[in-house]
């Protein structure tokens, strides 16, 4: 089914719709959070009763978005004519919250994960788009719904996070010319640079910190690996979104292909992110441990504690490694 066939089923259904539920992935991140927003603006701009839910906290600095409020909790017993899930490449990263897909009449499916499983009755998916903000930016575009200045905000900031500010192989020219046309809407970019990418707590700069005294190096430095433990969130009253960004600095080693973080999630629950520079798909690393994502940026949870976890990412990795 073409892209463009899936938008006029998804325009129909839109039109039918009396409460709309949009949500995404657990440990939200820009895109994610951009997105929602920007899609939920835009859906409340036709006077569609739009419910944007919250399933996990949303990082501190991405609270200044417009319409940051409208994300909340629902009672369990909402139910919704159309469900749309944004930037979720399976239904296991709607967390505790897979429950919601009985809640609704018909499942959209919005993503450009590789990974994705297409999970829903309308799936649009493009494995090329640079972000999913880019993907809803071409719908609302498809749909002749207006961009306005807070919606632009919002898609801006999903798509220069999932790029890491324009930097990433997942960068096109089509990014850059919604980035322009985004830009045209006067949003302002000297906040948002603010808030997004030089904002960081006390707290964030002392994790990141302890979190670089873990760094253990392998295979003749090819590959960078740190940990944060839940006792590391504790002495620096942090959460692990404070800690965003490490796994690309350690990439940026020199001599580094692969980048891994591990996560702490529990004792016997382990949330792995995982970096490449050029050659190592890291989509194939995340596979073996039912996760997926992009070529060069993918994740996976392991369930064991964080030293085992920690093993068997290296040995799998050196597989991968030349």
């Amino acid at each position: 089914m073409k892209i463009g066939d899936e938008i006029i089923k998804l325009k129909q259904k839109i039109d039918e719709a009396k409460y709309i539920c949009l949500v995404s992935h657990i440990h939200p991140d820009g895109d994610s959070i951009g997105s929602l927003l920007g899609l939920g603006l835009a859906l409340e701009s036709i006077n569609k009763k739009v419910a944007m839910l919250k399933i996990d906290d949303i990082p501190y600095k991405y609270r200044f978005l417009p319409g940051i409020s409208k994300i909340k909790s629902y009672g369990e017993n909402e139910k919704f004519d159309l469900l749309i899930i944004l930037d979720c490449s399976d239904l296991d990263r709607l967390g505790s919250f897979k429950y919601i897909i009985d809640k609704a009449k018909y499942i959209v499916n919005i993503d450009h994960h590789i990974s994705n499983t297409n999970y829903g009755d309308i799936n649009i998916i493009n494995h090329e788009a640079s972000a999913t903000g880019e993907l809803v930016y071409n719908i609302l575009k498809c749909l002749n719904l207006y961009i306005d200045k807070e919606i632009a905000t919002c898609l801006y900031v999903a798509i220069a996070t999932d790029t890491g500010s324009f930097r990433y192989d997942n960068t096109h020219s089509e990014t850059h010319y919604i980035a322009s046309k985004l830009l045209e809407k006067q949003i302002d970019l000297k906040r948002i640079t603010f808030e997004v990418f030089q904002n960081k707590k006390l707290a964030s700069t002392k994790l990141f910190i302890e979190a670089l005294n873990t760094l253990n190096l392998y295979y003749d430095d090819k590959l960078a690996v740190v940990q944060v433990t839940q006792q590391m969130l504790k002495r620096n009253n942090a959460e692990f979104n404070d800690i965003d960004g490490i796994v690309e600095y350690i990439r940026d080693i020199e001599t580094v292909e692969v980048a891994c973080i591990l996560k702490e999630i529990e004792k016997n629950e382990v949330k792995v992110g995982l970096r490449s520079k050029r050659y190592v798909n890291v989509a194939d690393i995340a596979k073996v441990f039912q996760g997926g994502g992009h070529i060069r940026a993918s994740g996976c949870t392991i369930y064991s504690n964080i030293t085992e976890a920690k093993e068997l990412l290296v040995k799998e990795i050196g597989f991968y490694i030349r």
